[in-house]
């Protein structure tokens, strides 16, 4: 029977491989020449020039694509140690205008299948306008697990709140989870067990979208956050350079953090405070002190997303700038000797994600002056060309989770490129901006209690 399971899962790969091959030469004939697109740009002054570029940056994304997709299916995540093997653990929680939402958040820690000995939680109020900190002296109150608790005076900022939650740690490894986040049983235990390897000074946890049932954008996210951890943190996992460990769920090895804790909260850029990407900025200072990142895709975390295009688009928007920064800072060590073992596919990484801030960026204005120039041509050639992007999200999601849903990864892909695709180059532009832009005024409570929500759906 269980040979027979095996050889089910070997086929579901291979079919997927098949699969996403067929879609990578596709985009390959796509993007290289001979279309009437091309013969049209070819007549135009600097036209096959651009022709010429834009065939170069797509045979380089294939190739990339084709690579990770080797990398992907070797993955697989760390088995959980025994009990005795965990390390006494930190877990905090910074919460700001987040209401009912943060008990739940914490009840869900309390209820870890993890040596209870061995866990410290602490919640931390950023300050907040609303009823947050009754919700954590009622954690306090009501839970099994012992909460220390802590209230900022004033909103200081995500990172002044893990900063202070951090000095009153007692624990060897330091998690961070979201306020607006649900873990499972095992989450815990999953996410600390690589730091039985001293090498690994950091993980990154897997992060799926928690209010799912709340509109189209939720779900549609979810599927972009599948493509984002499952198959991007995954490839990058199996160089130990996870570039990104995500402010839901992760957890830093406590002397790795202390070395550099007080550089981290007082970072800036351009001579201003960095009060954002505090997730992104860590994890690059834990890498280039010789530091393995890596992923467990089993230890999952459910996180509300926004519902509204408003509310994403500043969400997408404050990532977008940290990625900037973030990308600009990983240059000043990435091509040193930061660690001992192979760095060439976290070099592949930068190079590959400078590209996509700057020349990706580039070719997406143009499109779209093309689109609106001659749209019976470009117009047609786009469509395609979002069809076969999406197709790579759409099939990982029905590979993992079988499930309908997966085609509204096309309709995330045509919504991307008519509503978001403005973000990154906006972005770019704009690095020093380090408004939250969210959470500015009390989170209303929802009616259906959150927990139903999460019973309600099977989680995979």
């Amino acid at each position: 029977m269980v040979t027979s399971q095996k050889k089910i899962g070997n086929r579901k790969k291979v079919a997927a491989l098949a699969c996403i091959l067929s879609v990578v030469a596709a985009a390959c004939l796509y993007g290289t020449g001979g279309s009437s697109g091309s013969q049209f740009l070819r007549g135009m002054p600097w036209g096959g020039t651009l022709v010429v570029l834009f065939s170069v940056l797509c045979s380089l994304a294939m190739a990339e694509l084709v690579w990770r997709i080797i990398l992907v299916l070797r993955y697989k995540p760390m088995t959980s140690v025994s009990d005795d093997q965990l390390p006494t653990c930190t877990i905090v929680v910074p919460a700001y205008n987040e209401g009912h939402q943060v008990y739940d958040t914490l009840k869900s820690l309390a209820a870890s299948n993890y040596p209870k000995e061995k866990i410290q939680l602490i919640a931390v109020d950023d300050g907040s306008a609303d009823d947050t900190w009754q919700w954590i002296k009622r954690a306090k109150r009501k839970l099994t697990l012992p909460v220390l608790t802590i209230r900022q005076p004033k909103n200081q900022g995500k990172r002044q709140a893990l900063y202070d939650g951090f000095k009153k740690s007692s624990g060897k490894v330091l998690v961070t989870v979201d306020s607006d986040s649900m873990v499972e049983a095992d989450t815990l235990r999953n996410l600390v067990t690589p730091f039985s390897n001293p090498r690994v000074g950091a993980v990154a946890g897997n992060v799926r979208v928690l209010n799912q049932t709340q509109g189209i954008i939720p779900r549609m996210v979810d599927i972009a956050f599948v493509f984002s951890f499952d198959f991007m943190r995954a490839s990058q996992s199996m160089y130990r350079t996870v570039t990104c460990t995500p402010g839901a769920l992760s957890a830093y090895r406590k002397s790795a953090v202390m070395n550099v804790l007080d550089k981290w909260r007082n970072q800036t850029f351009l001579g201003r405070p960095a009060n954002i990407g505090e997730d992104r900025a860590m994890t690059n200072m834990i890498l280039r002190q010789g530091y393995h990142v890596v992923f467990q895709q089993n230890a999952r975390v459910f996180t509300e997303v926004p519902v509204a295009y408003s509310q994403l688009c500043k969400m997408y928007l404050r990532w977008a700038r940290s990625n900037v920064r973030e990308t600009i800072a990983m240059t000043a060590f990435i091509f040193t000797r930061f660690r001992q073992d192979s760095m060439l596919g976290a070099r592949i990484t930068l190079v590959s994600d400078v590209l996509k801030l700057t020349v990706a960026q580039i070719f997406f204005l143009i499109s779209w002056g093309l689109i609106l120039w001659h749209p019976a041509i470009f117009g047609s050639k786009t469509i395609i060309g979002i069809v076969l992007g999406s197709s790579l999200s759409a099939t990982i999601y029905a590979w993992k989770f079988g499930r309908i849903s997966s085609i509204l990864a096309f309709a995330y892909g045509f919504f991307f490129f008519i509503g978001l695709t403005w973000i990154k180059p906006y972005a770019l532009f704009t690095p020093h901006n380090s408004h939250w832009l969210t959470r500015a005024c009390p989170k209303v409570n929802p009616d259906t209690d959150i927990h139903q929500q999460m019973n309600a759906r099977q989680l995979t």
